[in-house]
């Protein structure tokens, strides 16, 4: 295809509108096929956010008493936004390898497999997200009303950069097969250098604000503050050359504008990355069915 011939990042989304059932059958293919001969089925995506719920209640509640107040609701209302990040990247990383066999019968925009998988990885969010719910109403828990309305944007801001960021790997991936393998290993440092299973408080009060710059942090933080609140905890600071405990918010105790403020900026950069994305998967879009 002449340069001059590929579409724009506004025609591909045009595209992509154009083939929204097609977007749709392909979620509810990926689903079908995750569950296929599953007497569970869509069980399996409560199971994993329960267990990671009851054995954290019964480890840091029982035998090694947490220094964060309700740490299984802390650690869920971090680790399902994770999730969704680390289930819909890897899957649509792999997603046009994985379906080789449509990329090669019939034509259409094939930016659709990873945002498939990314709906699919949304669906089994939305059912994880019913369990944290449960788990609020079990333990009598009250979310930070006033703050409640920010998972709107935070999910949508993690939505736009996780799209993005997979379909451009998806197509790098065509290419490069080590791209799958190697996601793996930055998935798992990823996850621990966001304030998932630790305060974001600790952060800060090491490298101050520049933690802001982990894409994910902002999410986090944001969904942790209107779900689990905020807290005191302890942390370890110098002073006088010693480290010293000192007692402050887990969160920043700051407005709702504060945590809205970083989610736009991260929603900015984010949809020029999918401008970006936009413009290597049309550079690489040519041979990807020749090279799979």
């Amino acid at each position: 295809m002449d340069v001059s011939d590929r579409p724009g990042p506004i025609q591909r989304l045009r595209q992509i509108w154009m083939f929204r059932e097609l977007l749709g059958n392909l979620v509810r293919k990926e689903l079908k096929v995750k569950y296929k001969n599953s007497a569970l089925g869509f069980v399996w995506s409560l199971l994993n956010p329960l267990l990671y719920l009851v054995v954290f209640y019964v480890v840091f509640t029982l035998f090694i008493p947490a220094s964060i107040s309700y740490f299984p609701i802390f650690l869920l209302s971090g680790l399902l936004p994770y999730n969704l990040f680390s289930a819909g990247l890897g899957g649509g990383t792999g997603s046009i390898v994985g379906n080789a066999g449509l990329v090669g019968k019939v034509w259409f925009p094939r930016e659709i497999l990873p945002l498939a998988a990314i709906g699919a990885a949304l669906v089994h969010f939305g059912l994880q997200f019913l369990v944290l719910a449960a788990a609020l109403v079990a333990f009598r828990y009250q979310p930070s009303w006033s703050y409640l309305p920010l998972l709107i944007p935070a999910l949508l801001t993690l939505l736009v950069f996780l799209a993005a960021v997979a379909i451009t790997l998806s197509a790098v991936n065509v290419y490069a097969r080590d791209t799958q393998h190697l996601l793996e290993l930055v998935l798992l440092a990823w996850f621990w250098m966001t304030s998932i299973v630790y305060p974001y408080a600790q952060v800060r009060a090491k490298i101050g604000d520049w933690a802001l710059l982990n894409p994910l942090t902002p999410i986090v933080i944001t969904m942790q503050r209107a779900i689990w609140g905020n807290h005191l905890v302890t942390i370890s600071v110098k002073k006088a050359g010693k480290p010293v405990g000192k007692l402050v918010p887990a969160l920043p105790d700051l407005s709702q504008w504060w945590y809205l403020r970083n989610l736009a900026i991260l929603f900015g950069v984010s949809i020029g990355l999918v401008f970006f994305a936009f413009w290597v998967f049309g550079k690489l879009e040519d041979n990807l069915a020749e090279n799979i």
